[in-house]
């Protein structure tokens, strides 16, 4: 079956993982089978899938001065935790009959591989989905820039940034009633009427690649294959 994208970089965060039970378990193991069971279907196609998890149902880097911890400190913890959640995530693919990696741009070497970009897209091209953990690596960098930088090193054809809403909308759709959403929208469009898709660096990283990004509400079943089968779900940003 020909898909519309052939490789791509999934985006999660990690608020996503803990589902919407209000309970002390950061990881949701029904949420996790749920990603499974979608990423299965698109891989099935022939589709290439690159996932990057957020850290934040973990640990979220937090103001020094409230929290007391130094700003890199705190951030080498949430990529910590974002390793934490890729193996939860591996976990629930494997049990879903799916080959997977786990690449970390922190070594330790115990658990994932080290981060290396050709052996990431080898692993791509022989169908196997890879999970790219600990970040940039680097302090003051958040897990969405993680995500554009790793999509333009693979060569994805797209970022799918997974969240709670169904796209982009002319103002927050959980605050305000009267909030309308976007089909699809320029990059210097989100700049100028200031809608927060992604942070800066990670949102200037894709528009200078020409790299499209589509927001769209990962907990809807089948959504991921309905966007590889051209269908229009979310909001496209190009």
């Amino acid at each position: 079956m020909a898909t519309k994208y052939k490789r791509i970089l999934l985006k999660l965060s990690g608020e996503s993982l803990m589902g919407n039970k209000n309970s002390f378990d950061p990881i949701d193991s029904s949420i996790i089978a749920q990603y499974a069971k979608e990423i299965k279907q698109i891989t099935e196609v022939g589709v290439q899938v690159a996932i990057v998890i957020g850290g934040g149902n973990i640990y979220r880097g937090m103001n020094e001065a409230d929290s007391g911890i130094e700003r890199a400190q705190g951030d080498y913890m949430g990529m910590l935790a974002t390793v934490i959640n890729g193996i939860a995530v591996q976990s629930g693919l494997e049990k879903a009959g799916v080959y997977t990696r786990l690449q970390s741009a922190i070594k330790m070497e115990q658990i994932a591989e080290p981060y290396i970009r050709r052996r990431a897209i080898r692993h791509l091209e022989k169908g196997r989905v890879v999970i790219f953990g600990a970040g940039t690596g680097n302090p003051y960098f958040t897990t969405d820039t993680a995500g554009s930088l790793r999509a333009i090193e693979i060569q994805a054809d797209v970022i799918l940034k997974g969240t709670r809403v169904d796209g982009i909308y002319t103002a927050d759709p959980e605050k305000d009633p009267t909030a309308t959403k976007y089909n699809s929208i320029s990059f210097s469009d989100c700049i100028q009427k200031n809608l927060k898709v992604m942070d800066m660096t990670a949102f200037t990283l894709c528009m200078e690649n020409k790299l499209p990004i589509i927001v769209f509400d990962m907990n809807v079943a089948g959504n991921l294959l309905k966007i590889m089968q051209g269908e229009e779900v979310g909001t496209l940003v190009s």
